[in-house]
Parts: C-alpha cells; structure tokens; sequence
C-alpha cells in the first residue's frame, strides 16, 4: 500500500507498470507451488478422478479460460493477464485426451509391502493427473512377474514401487527384463539413486517432484 502511495496512487502505479509486475510475480510463485504441489488444487494436481473424460465439446481455449485473448491494439497501461491456478494442469490432461492416445503406467509393485502400496497410490495419483491409464496392482511375488504383466499390459511405463533397500537390486534387473520395451520409472528418492543413475535409469517421482513438467517430459516422450 505504502509502496503504491509512494508512487503516486493506484493510477499512476498502474501506468508504470508496477501493478502488473506485482501481479506477474505473485502469479508465478503460485504457479510453481501449484506445479510442485506445495498447494493443492483438489481433483486437478491432486486426487484426480481417474475416470473423468471432458465434454466432447470442450476446446482448448475453453481451458485456458481466454488466457490468451485478443488485446487492444492501444491500450492506455499493459493489460494484467488472465490467470487461473488450474489452468496448465487442465491444459496437461486436455493434451492427452485429445491426443487420440491414452498411455498405461503400470505399477509393479514387490517387496515391502507397506513401502509399495504407498509408493504405488502415490505414482497412480501422479500420472491419473495428466490423464494416463493407471493399472494398480497389490503385490507381485518376483520382479519377473511383474515384469512380465506390465508387457502383457502393453504397459507404457512402468513404475517400481518398493523400499529403498530393495531398489539397488531390484531396479538394474526390472531395466533389463523391460529391455527398453516401457520407460522405467521409480517411485521415490532412494539413497542408491546416484547408483541407478550410473546405470542409465534415470526416472524417478517423489513429493519433491515438478509434478508438471516431469509429466510434460512423459508425454512429450511419448508422443503427446
């Protein structure tokens, strides 16, 4: 407020440009608490339903909500943008359900079974959001079990969910039995992460994850 006085009032403020700067920051800080789920936006960076589709005519600029609506050729100060918290996680999953593809993450989950049914309600939730099929599973008996489900499964990805002490082993031998037919990713920040990365696995998720911009890079490998 005092800032605003100091320049003049709200007008003057606007017509330098201050408003507009102030808003653009504070959008941005949002955006990124949003993008890394540090807030929450229920059903959409979060528990989303896994089943919902979007009207047949629903567009893209009905999800942007007229983000990038037409400006006036002369306008008196810099127009303050349209902004809603939602918005790149609604266009994230309007890519893929309009992309005529609907890639499957498979969850193998093995061990611990406490550790991998967590790890796996948590990777289902994160890929649910970008509109991705999620096949759930308990517990498989062996790696190769499951190994050989997800690739019965047609499986796109497929995500190890286990404990950190079993992923050093696990994980190099999951990579070699999938032999490149899914892209391997792992549920968590295990200690031997810098080992697997060695290895050339190099696809994790955790609560420290960009939730938006790893699974922009999933569909973007995916062809999405």
């Amino acid at each position: 407020f005092t800032t605003v006085e100091g320049k003049g009032g709200y007008v003057s403020a606007l017509k330098e440009g201050y408003i507009q700067a102030e808003v653009k920051a504070s959008a941005a800080k949002r955006d990124m608490n949003i993008a890394t789920r540090r807030e929450i936006l229920l059903g959409t960076n979060q528990y989303p339903n896994f089943s919902e589709k979007a009207d047949k005519d629903i567009t893209l600029d009905v999800v942007t909500r007229g983000a990038g609506a037409a400006k006036s050729n002369n306008p008196i100060v810099e127009p303050i943008e349209k902004y809603r918290g939602a918005q790149a996680f609604e266009s994230l999953r309007f890519a893929t359900e309009t992309s005529g593809k609907t890639p499957k993450a498979f969850m193998l989950t093995f061990g611990n079974l406490a550790f991998c049914r967590a790890r796996a309600q948590f990777a289902s939730n994160f890929f649910a959001v970008a509109g991705f099929g999620v096949t759930d599973n308990t517990r498989f008996a062996t790696i190769e079990e499951g190994v050989k489900a997800a690739l019965e499964a047609n499986a796109d990805i497929v995500v190890a969910c286990s404990s950190d002490d079993e992923y050093a082993q696990a994980v190099p031998e999951i990579n070699k039995l999938l032999s490149g037919k899914a892209i391997l990713v792992v549920a968590g920040e295990p200690a031997c992460k810098a080992d697997l990365e060695a290895q050339g696995i190099n696809n994790f998720i955790s609560v420290k994850s960009n939730v938006l911009d790893t699974l922009k890079q999933y569909q973007k490998q995916l062809g999405i």
